[in-house]
């Protein structure tokens, strides 16, 4: 059988992960459920195997490039969980003193995919620390079901102190100049909405297709926002003209960008759901928006 590719895959193939992605689905349910699609020689193992994320072969910044250095660090979360475990990534040959960037990772822990993350924000000059809020459950697991079922555990509201929590971590190092943004996608996407409502120093925030705060809470935020939605991702779309609405209303610096046919989780290039034309365009409009709100 020849290999799969993205074009082989039916949409609502895409939809049914994202589902059991989102928890939607126990993983029972999304076996049997993609078995319907399991035809013309395609098999649920051949499916089920080319929808899984590959960690192996899609970093872009090894861990040990002499052009950052990058290293797990420990800092503390006092209103959230306690200790919490990060990835520190800064470029090796600053003289100077650097802005800051949270990394957040999506609803299953820090992966090799948020670590890269972190580690290419460092490569384009910043400071950037990757969280990962599964640490006072023992860290990211290794696999992402489990990550995600570990999540679950946690209040989603305890986590949101962790990340403020990095913020001061960063706004209090010697090597950073107190400007600090945020990029979080999925959860990490709510996470940077809500460290927009909840933390007026920051400076910026770009959430990747993140759930929307309430009006209420929209109505407080100062920071200037850069919003990345995927075209094709109704579930969290669905918030974007509420949202709107009150950015608009209290007049917020933001711009939303709507990347067409493709879905959530674009920028993960480790899933066939990755669109390298819509990622790489996402990301240089988000490193340069930093640029611009960081000096």
């Amino acid at each position: 059988m020849k290999p799969l590719k993205k074009e082989d895959i039916n949409q609502e193939i895409f939809d049914l992960y994202d589902d059991y992605a989102h928890n939607k689905l126990e993983r029972r349910q999304f076996i049997e459920k993609l078995s319907l699609y399991a035809v013309g020689g395609l098999t649920v193992s051949s499916l089920l195997s080319f929808m899984s994320p590959n960690y192996r072969d899609t970093k872009e910044i090894k861990q040990d490039d002499p052009r950052i250095t990058s290293e797990f660090i420990t800092y503390n979360s006092p209103k959230g969980g306690g200790k919490i475990r990060a990835l520190l990534s800064k470029p090796s040959d600053a003289k100077a003193k650097l802005p800051g960037v949270i990394v957040v990772h999506e609803n299953r822990g820090l992966n090799p995919y948020i670590e890269d993350v972190g580690r290419r924000t460092a490569i384009e000059g910043f400071i950037s620390i990757a969280p990962d809020a599964l640490t006072p459950l023992g860290g990211y697991p290794g696999n992402d079901d489990d990550g995600r079922a570990l999540q679950q555990k946690r209040d989603r509201n305890e986590m949101l102190e962790d990340f403020i929590a990095a913020f001061e971590y960063l706004k209090s190092s010697e090597d950073c100049n107190g400007k600090i943004g945020v990029v979080g996608f999925c959860f990490g996407g709510w996470i940077s909405n809500m460290m927009a409502v909840k933390v007026p120093e920051l400076a910026a925030a770009v959430p990747f297709y993140g759930r929307q705060p309430s009006n209420e809470d929209a109505e407080k935020i100062t920071v200037p926002l850069m919003l990345q939605y995927a075209e094709l991702d109704t579930r969290v779309n669905e918030g974007w003209p509420e949202f709107e609405k009150v950015l608009k209303a209290n007049n917020i610096d933001h711009i939303a960008h709507f990347y067409p046919k493709v879905n959530h989780g674009f920028h993960n290039n480790t899933t066939p759901r990755f669109d390298k034309i819509a990622a790489d365009l996402a990301w240089k409009r988000t490193i340069d928006f930093f640029k611009e709100k960081l000096k």
